[in-house]
């Protein structure tokens, strides 16, 4: 009897130690965030230590010449396949506007999401919000983040901005009536200078205390679909990357933007040379980056890159590839396919189309073992 008391105790220690550890495994910053959520996050977890999952911005609204044709993606038309990964921007949603600053129906937007999840892709969103001071948009670098903190002057107008993204937010819901989970990646690049919300333009104190309200307010109204991304641009040291972290209770993922540039017309020898040094910054950012995510046992993600037009025709096995393919990144995704800018008459695109010079490249990228596509991804159930 005694053996046997003893025995139970154990089997009961060990499965008390097996619901915590996958507990603390799925904690989120949201305590009440939904089981489809808390499951994505354990799942991305795994699924970085078997490959990078591809994603692409606006993939499925439109890309180079086209727009709002259904079932078209310039990724599916090289590959096949559609992107693992989905990038969309509320930016205008503040303004309870039709369109969002790319011009992208908000209806076509919550649409693009819902299909991409009963497919069994990811969605992230990110928030290019106008400046709540002068309503110029997010470059209007005048201050603004103390003005919209509780005591504040425009306090009551940012609640207002807010309750309006909860709303949309709240409406990404599935056929089957639960919500779609998010990657939200809220003030990113917030160690550059251009946006409103950037390290030239707030203090971290109260950069990290509008992070702190907007994750608590948005969970009040009942958005309970939200991973919290935590985003910088390109950065030198952990130092600089963490100087204005919220803390792990209030961020469940990190990540980084950084993208290669070159002169419009640059020689072939100039955007090699350019192209080593994007690899050689990739990987020194991801070291380090991969070390900070270790010990805060945070996922990672290279959350925006690229390198425009891509005129370097081996770019994505030479150059992307090589820079990300030993770090456990759970997604690295490319900035969207506009085309044509007119304005500053040149081509605005960063992945490749039919025809396009890399084209080749990119097929050879997506056949690689541990590039991860909506197709490699559909049977892992991310969500269940």
């Amino acid at each position: 009897m005694m053996l046997n008391k003893w025995a139970k105790c154990l089997l009961l220690t060990l499965g008390f130690c097996t619901v915590q550890t996958l507990a603390n495994a799925t904690r989120l910053v949201d305590k009440q965030a939904t089981k489809e959520t808390k499951r994505l996050y354990k799942n991305l977890k795994k699924l970085s230590k078997s490959g990078i999952m591809f994603g692409h911005q606006d993939d499925l609204a439109y890309g180079v010449n086209w727009k709002y044709i259904a079932g078209k993606s310039d990724v599916h038309d090289i590959t096949g396949d559609y992107a693992a990964v989905h990038g969309w921007d509320l930016g205008g949603i503040e303004h309870a506007r039709e369109k969002n600053l790319d011009g992208v129906p908000f209806d076509k937007i919550k649409q693009f999401i819902i299909e991409s999840y009963q497919r069994g892709a990811v969605n992230t969103i990110s928030w290019h919000l106008d400046n709540p001071v002068t309503l110029g948009n997010s470059w209007d670098t005048t201050n603004a983040v103390s003005a919209i903190l509780p005591g504040g002057d425009k306090h009551q107008v940012y609640l207002l901005w807010l309750d309006r993204l909860a709303a949309f937010l709240n409406s990404l819901k599935a056929p089957s009536g639960e919500a779609v989970p998010i990657l939200f990646r809220p003030f990113h690049e917030l160690n550059g200078a251009w946006f409103w919300w950037g390290k030239a333009h707030c203090s971290a104190t109260d950069y990290v205390a509008l992070w702190k309200f907007t994750a608590n307010y948005l969970q009040s109204k009942n958005v309970h679909n939200l991973i919290y991304v935590f985003n910088t641009n390109s950065f030198a040291s952990a130092e600089e990357f963490l100087e204005r972290y919220p803390g792990d209770k209030h961020a469940d993922m990190i990540s980084f933007d950084s993208y290669q540039f070159a002169p419009l017309n640059a020689t072939n020898q100039e955007i090699k040379q350019s192209s080593i040094a994007f690899n050689n910054s990739l990987k020194t950012q991801l070291s380090i980056l991969g070390a900070i995510a270790k010990k805060h046992k945070k996922p990672m993600a290279l959350a925006e890159t690229g390198f425009e037009a891509v005129p370097d025709a081996n770019w994505w096995t030479q150059t992307l590839w090589d820079a990300i393919k030993d770090f456990k990144i759970c997604y690295v995704l490319l900035w969207r396919n506009f085309g044509w800018k007119a304005n500053e008459q040149k081509m605005h695109y960063y992945a490749p189309y039919e025809g396009q010079s890399s084209a080749a490249d990119f097929k050879e990228f997506y056949e690689l073992e541990r590039t991860l596509f909506e197709k490699d991804i559909v049977h892992k159930n991310l969500y269940r």
